[in-house]
């Protein structure tokens, strides 16, 4: 079953972003190629500009695949508000208005956001990206050429040594299956962050990356990501060597509420013209280095 959606967005400057660095959307022609599961039946969705298109074995199925690119990829996000008041701002200003079609990218599902967030606990980028490309190629499920992201019940049944082989450390991969039987047993409400802080290994900056990546909160910001930090630390007090805490770097982006997600991805990318070290890579800065608290 072929299912085609022409998708106006709501703000209605949009481009596509680049592949991911965990290689499960890629590259394909002008757009880009993705593979999901529903109901653990595959679904392929590729997106070439406005156009979403999903084969599956049900329309249901297609269209749920559908949805949840159309959620990744930010398209049905209204931005206006956030243009009108921050079009202008001293520092974000103009990167706001050389880049309006920039959006937060997201992942698909809110169970690949919490483990890719908790892959990159307390290490580079680069390297949580390769633990995530191992997990994927050792455990997530194939169609074709493609590859998903392992589901939470997949996760739950793995072996501390099948996810340690990935590179994850000890610490990382017990919070990892701790989380995933949580979420397969169905005892994680998403946006009720308890149970997971509750988790040893699981803290503020793990939720606000789910809750920013997985569930589509503008308003958060992972404000224990070295990058914010030491960024926010520097345009607040002027010594290139400051270091914020996190409070601090939520009461910096508190100007821009209720969009301190959407001020954090533009200031990422003006970080680079600024006389300070680069921040932390986020889903638009591939190559960056990031270390980021629990």
């Amino acid at each position: 079953m072929l299912v085609r959606e022409v998708v106006e967005p709501r703000w209605p400057a949009f481009r596509l972003g680049p592949p991911t660095m965990d290689g499960l959307t890629r590259r394909r022609g002008n757009g880009l190629v993705r593979l999901l599961h529903s109901g653990g039946a595959p679904v392929v969705v590729a997106v070439s500009g406005t156009v979403f298109a999903a084969r599956a074995a049900t329309e249901v199925a297609a269209r749920e695949g559908i949805a949840r690119m159309r959620f990744a990829t930010g398209i049905d996000d209204d931005l206006e508000d956030f243009h009108a008041r921050f079009r202008d701002d001293p520092l974000l200003g103009r990167a706001i208005r050389s880049r309006p079609w920039l959006r937060v990218r997201r992942n698909p599902a809110p169970f690949e956001a919490l483990t890719w967030a908790i892959t990159e606990q307390l290490i580079e980028l680069v390297r949580a990206k390769e633990i995530q490309r191992r997990l994927i190629a050792a455990h997530g499920p194939r169609y074709g050429s493609l590859r998903d992201a392992p589901d939470a019940a997949t996760v739950a049944g793995l072996a501390p040594a099948e996810i340690d082989a990935c590179g994850l450390a000890p610490k990382r991969t017990r919070a990892l299956r701790w989380a995933a039987r949580e979420v397969a047993a169905g005892r994680i409400e998403w946006g009720d962050d308890r149970r997971l802080l509750a988790i040893p290994e699981i803290g503020t900056w793990t939720v606000e990356c789910l809750a920013l990546y997985g569930l589509g909160r503008l308003d958060v910001v992972p404000a224990g990501d070295l990058g914010y930090l030491k960024l926010v630390g520097r345009l607040s007090t002027g010594n290139p060597r400051a270091i914020a805490d996190e409070d601090e770097v939520r009461g910096f982006f508190s100007a821009y509420a209720p969009y301190a997600g959407m001020a954090a991805l533009y200031l990422t990318g003006l970080a680079k013209t600024l006389p300070a070290p680069r921040p932390a890579g986020t889903r638009w800065s591939a190559g960056s280095p990031r270390t980021a608290a629990a």
